[in-house]
């Protein structure tokens, strides 16, 4: 019977050191140094436990924090403790490290603007109820002294909580008039301002009618969908920082007598050589001089298994490598390395994607001068008719700009996307960007990455049962002592069938080609085709070479990702195209093409590659949705109309992707596509709700038949019915 696995194969590291406390190391008296870890593969609490556990039992380490969403860990260290042997120590004990230039990341604000969204509404919430409890006195009956007397108090809590509750729409509406635009803003802030100036002008000539509360119930409508619209976004830092961050900071420079000398990549020169040690990714664009090795090409190409390097081959910054000590002469280093180039295609893709224009922002382009022409035509119409009343045609055009304020429209998106966010987020997927849903709504065609989005990006032996008990127990034994995902591969479906491994001698690694040892007398072998003397297959295979007899081959398959053929099922029923670019191998595409039922396919696309096929998608005129996961998936994420990621993705593929997927199946994108195609519709309907108020509304105020607080009150109900409305999203099937 097959023995259970342990979904994190770390946690089972972790859950042991839960019961290690920390040490307390308050430090050696200097200065603390600050190093940023990235933790691609942590996922839960156990994850946690073990690495914090792990760091702070390090000399020199005096505390250690892991924040799960980022997938990161901030050390503090004593001056001279080196993140590459932090990194390194983290990755032998099974959580996969890398150092992170903590100079590269600027902390975002997203926090602090969502808690002053939140203390400004408040504030104008406790500002509308206060009035409204004065105002009830005045509409009761009290005149003349103590009619102005509650005028008078209601203008000292009106006045300066407008000034500060209001302050996002005035600072919006004057970066637009500023350019000489108008955008929501204007109109909103014009109303505020014309309630409350009007009222203070009527309170000064003991008016009867002040609108005090009619300033802050708009202040407050407008407030609760823009904190609204807030809440819908998540981090939004930009991923070129986060690619600039993976950089490697410091590299092992060769001396001149063999030595190495550790310095910042920014001090190499075209000509330096640097020693890259196993485990360590490589700091620049280099040829290997000498040294053989296998080499996770995965940061760039995406490819699931590790190629072989050797002296004359070139390796890219960000690559990882796995087996042997490496020599390289650097070619390219800091900017102008392929990760750096990278990290300006995301930038300009980014760039490019954030002038989308979102359905408010066209509507706000139509509607705001509208708005004020008419209030305009109201006041020069009832100055002719009043003949030069000017209270009185002012009171209309503050009415008329009042009932018309775009309140409704300002709601209209954000409680729609807020209430389609929550329906997604019960189905596992976050929405980090405010124009997500409308733009996933235009999709027609979608893209996928294969390892690690499709499939699960571990590969599974598949031909176990087709091995003689001898040849897997010899398999076994030689893959426990690799590095190689294969072997290892094969070492875990061993230890699964309860197969105990041969006895071996001499076991030795031979990076880039395999693993050798004695046994029985015999050489035995496992490694590349070339190497042991067989034929390749044509798919993802290692070979087993015993003695003289002839080679056997262990093939194997990556196991495709939970719901990834609904998903792609649902997506063709939406109408879209699917297109599978990868940077794997043909064969391996090929499969995993077929078994999902996709015919347009794509194998040994590069970053760039990637990038060029979303690009031509959308020349053709074709909305791309991108899901993939990588970094070589970064700047086709970036360049997409939209984007979704895992939350297994590394990280800099979830900050530049517009949506994230939570769990671990691609089920739910079918759903987030209908989703998001009602929510637009519930948004239409909702610009539709505002027009419809706004026909029967504007006649009333235009004929004098509303005061500036009756106004008020019609434009509160309309942005009822605009939520009311949006709730039905969320409750729909």
């Amino acid at each position: 019977m097959a023995a259970p696995v342990s979904a994190c194969p770390a946690c089972d590291a972790a859950a042991l050191s839960e019961a290690t406390a920390a040490r307390g190391y308050a430090g050696n008296g200097g200065e603390a140094q600050r190093i940023i870890l990235s933790l691609p593969k942590v996922h839960c609490a156990a994850c946690i436990v073990g690495v914090e556990n792990g760091l702070s039992s390090q000399p020199g380490v005096r505390s250690a924090r892991v924040n799960l969403t980022l997938k990161r860990a901030t050390v503090e260290a004593d001056q001279g403790v080196e993140a590459e042997a932090l990194a390194s120590y983290l990755t032998g004990i099974g959580f996969e490290a890398y150092e992170m230039d903590a100079g590269a990341l600027t902390a975002t604000d997203t926090d602090k603007r969502s808690r002053e969204l939140l203390m400004r509404l408040g504030v104008a919430f406790f500002g509308m109820m206060n009035v409204m409890l004065l105002s009830v006195a005045v509409w009761s009956g009290a005149s003349d002294a103590t009619r102005d007397m509650f005028h008078w108090v209601s203008a000292g809590i009106a006045l300066p909580i407008v000034a500060f509750s209001a302050q996002p729409f005035f600072t919006s509406a004057w970066s637009a008039l500023r350019v000489r635009r108008l955008n929501m803003d204007v109109p909103i802030s014009l109303a505020i301002l014309l309630a409350a100036g009007m009222s203070v002008y009527e309170t000064m000539h003991s008016g009867e009618h002040a609108y005090f509360d009619a300033a802050l119930s708009l202040t407050f409508f407008l407030l609760a969908g823009r904190y609204l619209d807030h809440r819908t976004r998540a981090v939004a830092r930009s991923a070129a920082e986060e690619l600039a961050a993976l950089e490697v900071p410091r590299a092992h420079r060769v001396t001149a007598t063999g030595a190495d000398e550790v310095v910042a990549v920014s001090d190499l020169a075209i000509g330096d050589v640097v020693r890259v040690t196993p485990g360590n990714r490589v700091p620049v664009d280099g040829m290997v001089e000498t040294g053989e090795s296998e080499v996770d090409r995965s940061v760039l190409t995406g490819e699931s298994l590790p190629v072989f390097a050797g002296p004359g081959d070139m390796l890219n910054a960000g690559e990882v490598n796995l087996t042997g000590p490496l020599t390289l002469r650097v070619a390219a280093a800091g900017q102008d390395t392929a990760l750096h180039r990278m990290a300006d295609l995301v930038a300009i893709a980014e760039t490019a994607r954030n002038k989308y224009t979102s359905l408010a922002d066209k509507a706000a382009g139509i509607y705001a001068p509208v708005v004020h022409l008419l209030a305009l035509a109201a006041f020069i119409g009832w100055m002719v008719i009043s003949g030069g009343d000017v209270r009185l045609a002012l009171n209309i055009a503050v009415a008329t700009l009042i009932i018309t304020c775009p309140c409704a429209l300002g709601l209209a998106v954000p409680a729609v996307t807020t209430a389609a966010s929550g329906r997604l987020f019960k189905k596992g997927m976050l929405l980090k960007s405010a124009t997500a849903m409308e733009r996933l709504a235009e999709v027609d065609h979608v893209v996928f990455d294969k390892t690690g989005t499709l499939t699960e990006g571990n590969p599974k032996l598949d031909n176990l049962g087709d091995h003689m008990d001898e040849d897997l127990a010899i398999a076994v034994a030689l893959g426990q002592g690799s590095s190689h995902p294969l072997a290892q591969a094969i070492a875990r479906a061993g230890h699964a069938e309860g197969i105990a491994p041969a006895a071996l001698t001499d076991v030795r690694e031979v990076p880039g080609y395999g693993v050798e040892a004695g046994w029985d007398g015999q050489a035995v072998r496992l490694g590349r085709a070339e190497w042991v003397g067989a034929h390749t297959l044509g798919r993802t295979a290692t070979y087993l070479k015993i003695g003289k007899r002839p080679a056997i081959a262990f093939t194997f398959t990556d196991a495709l990702r939970e719901g990834a053929k609904q998903a792609v099922s649902d997506l063709k029923a939406a109408g879209c195209a699917v297109t599978l670019i990868s940077g794997d191998a043909e064969d391996a595409v090929r499969d995993v093409a077929f078994r999902l039922g996709i015919e347009d396919y794509r194998a040994g696309m590069l970053p760039d590659g990637k990038v060029a096929e979303v690009e031509a998608l959308a020349a053709r005129g074709k909305r791309v949705l991108m899901v993939g996961d990588g970094l070589n998936d970064t700047a086709a994420l970036a360049a997409a109309h939209v984007s979704i990621s895992p939350a297994s993705a590394l990280e800099a593929a979830r900050v530049v992707s517009d949506i994230v997927l939570l769990g671990k199946s691609l089920a739910p994108l079918g759903d987030a596509l209908v989703t998001s195609r009602k929510a637009t519709r519930r948004i239409k309907e909702n610009f539709g709700i505002a027009a419809s108020y706004n026909a029967v509304a504007i006649p009333v105020a235009l004929l004098g038949f509303a005061t500036p607080l009756a106004a008020a009150l019609a434009m509160s109900a309309s942005s009822i019915m605009v939520t009311l409305n949006a709730l039905r999203l969320k409750a729909s099937k």
